[in-house]
């Protein structure tokens, strides 16, 4: 199924600007037993920008989706579109359009591409109906088909996708789900080149109608799809802008690469040791 309309381009700022869906986070706290893992942390996501989230381990990256997806109890503010998310449960959060993944991926191994988004877009319906085959297939489910490219593998067990392919069906699975803001964890990780390319033009194509942060630690595949980029350390925000802005900075240089190096700008190295202590989140992910 092709789409009539052109999809719109992320763009830094947004294109839609706080008139759309939009994510707003003031003052975002998270401690693990006196430890601050997120640490008064503001933002602004706009419908549009491409939002990549960076930092050394335990920079509170993940701690900070967990929090705003309800996993982890926060203070603070987190609104989307104006609704309060803060103190709700995981289930409603997710029934207000908040979508995330992981770094492995959540998917039905034993059922085909198909039934695992007919699950995901079946909210509400009982377990018995959720399995028949049906005789035709839900718009959106063929939208997300085309979207994410595996149109040709509706029919193919979840299980023996590539890793890739896996991602790129739970992305299928929240966009059936009608989330209009997604954060991903993550989710190039233990990808071929070839799929991150494939994945940074499927968020190209996803990222202009929705609010999509990407938590991530490949710095190429930051430099090549990112719109705006947010530098976390510490739990705080320490540089925001473009990837062009961020590399520029002192302090992100600082941080990475452990001096302010003269002249140009470096690129930046994924997680450069920084004495940092690793926060419960981040280590998990990795054990």
């Amino acid at each position: 199924m092709t789409t009539s309309t052109p999809a719109k381009e992320p763009v830094l700022g947004g294109n839609a600007g706080m008139s759309s869906e939009y994510l707003e986070v003031r003052d975002l706290r998270v401690s693990f037993d006196g430890f601050k893992a997120v640490d008064g942390v503001d933002l602004t996501l706009l419908q549009g920008d491409l939002r990549f989230l960076i930092g050394p381990n335990g920079a509170g990256k993940t701690t900070l989706v967990d929090a705003v997806t309800g996993l982890v109890p926060a203070t603070g503010s987190v609104t989307k579109s104006g609704v309060e998310l803060i103190g709700k449960k995981v289930h409603r959060i997710a029934r207000l359009g908040v979508g995330r993944t992981f770094q492995t991926a959540s998917v039905f191994e034993e059922l085909t591409v198909l039934q695992n988004l007919d699950i995901a877009a079946g909210a509400g319906r009982s377990a018995l109906t959720l399995l028949r085959r049906r005789r035709t297939v839900l718009p959106a489910i063929e939208e997300a088909l085309d979207v994410t490219g595996l149109g040709k593998l509706r029919n193919t067990p979840a299980g023996i996708l590539a890793h890739g392919q896996k991602q790129w069906l739970e992305i299928g699975m929240l966009l059936v789900q009608n989330c209009s803001v997604l954060l991903l964890d993550e989710p190039v990780a233990g990808m071929s080149h070839e799929e991150r390319d494939e994945t940074g033009n499927l968020l190209r194509r996803i990222g202009g109608e929705r609010t999509v942060v990407v938590v991530e630690h490949d710095m190429d595949f930051m430099r090549a799809f990112a719109t705006s980029v947010t530098v976390l350390h510490a739990g705080k925000v320490l540089s925001e802008g473009t990837v062009e802005q961020v590399q520029a900075d002192p302090r992100v240089q600082e941080v990475y690469l452990g001096t302010a190096a003269a002249g140009a700008a470096p690129e930046l190295q994924p997680d450069a040791p920084t004495g940092d202590t690793i926060d419960k989140e981040d280590s998990d992910a990795r054990a």
